[in-house]
């Protein structure tokens, strides 16, 4: 199975995936970081696949979703973005509209916590 074939599976057969930099327990870069750190503490089950372990991977999200930059975010196949992306989609609700229409689960409670202390910055 080459590159493309390894992500569309991956993609397509997890609900939730994120492309980042290390793991979700250990992120080697502050973006792909920011992004877990979002999800773990919004409690969103998803796979995570470290572009670090493997060149052709790292390289062939970057083409297979035709955007530049690591972490990248998927949810129920489609592409949502990057570090910023998701931060301002976190900070405006919309992140919790997309989990809400594609039904994944999440802690509300948790995401409007997010935006509360953003608020107070």
């Amino acid at each position: 199975m080459n590159a493309t074939d390894q992500i569309k599976n991956t993609v397509t057969s997890n609900d939730v995936v994120l492309f980042m930099k290390g793991t979700k327990m250990m992120p080697q870069c502050g973006f792909s970081s920011r992004v877990a750190g979002v999800l773990n503490f919004m409690g969103v089950e998803y796979a995570d696949v470290n572009v670090l372990a493997d060149a052709e991977i790292r390289q062939g999200i970057k083409d297979y979703s035709d955007w530049p930059t690591i972490p990248q975010l998927y949810v129920m196949g489609e592409f949502v973005g990057g570090c910023d992306i998701i931060t301002e989609m976190t900070l405006s609700g919309e992140l919790d509209q997309l989990f809400e229409a594609k039904g994944v689960a999440f802690d509300k409670e948790a995401a409007k916590k997010i935006r509360e202390a953003n608020d107070a910055d």
